[in-house]
């Protein structure tokens, strides 16, 4: 396959591809005129980056689990950390976007939203941390 039948069937784009190709994720074989040339295993790795990156897994983290992946004697304890150490950051982002929510709600609940210049919203972005 060359670049745009796989990047077509692992549904990323040529330039990610070639990222990854450049920072060695993948590592496609060469035609006798120098085009990539793509397999099936490379689609495999491509759909499986294409994923991972999907659920926010960070670069460092989809080779970790690509290396794990391709590895058949790996233990899934591995994978399993690299996982929760993942979802922990994920709930970490919710909190603090469910406070930012809270506290954004609080002053525009507090706004009256009028004529007048006084705004409790520009007054709490204002403040200084204690």
């Amino acid at each position: 396959m060359n670049i745009g039948e796989v990047a077509e069937r692992a549904g990323l784009p040529a330039k990610t591809i070639r990222y990854y190709e450049d920072i060695k994720l993948i590592r496609p074989a060469r035609d006798g005129n120098g085009y990539r040339a793509f397999g099936e295993n490379d689609l495999h790795k491509l759909t499986f980056l294409s994923r991972a990156r999907a659920l926010g897994f960070t670069i460092e983290n989809c080779r970790a689990l690509l290396a794990l992946w391709e590895d058949q004697s790996r233990a899934s304890s591995d994978v399993k950390r690299i996982a929760g150490e993942h979802l922990d950051e994920i709930d970490r982002k919710i909190a603090d976007l469910q406070s930012m929510r809270d506290t954004l709600g609080d002053l525009v609940r507090d706004c009256a939203g009028d004529g007048r210049p006084d705004c409790p919203i520009l007054t709490g972005l204002g403040k200084l941390r204690s």
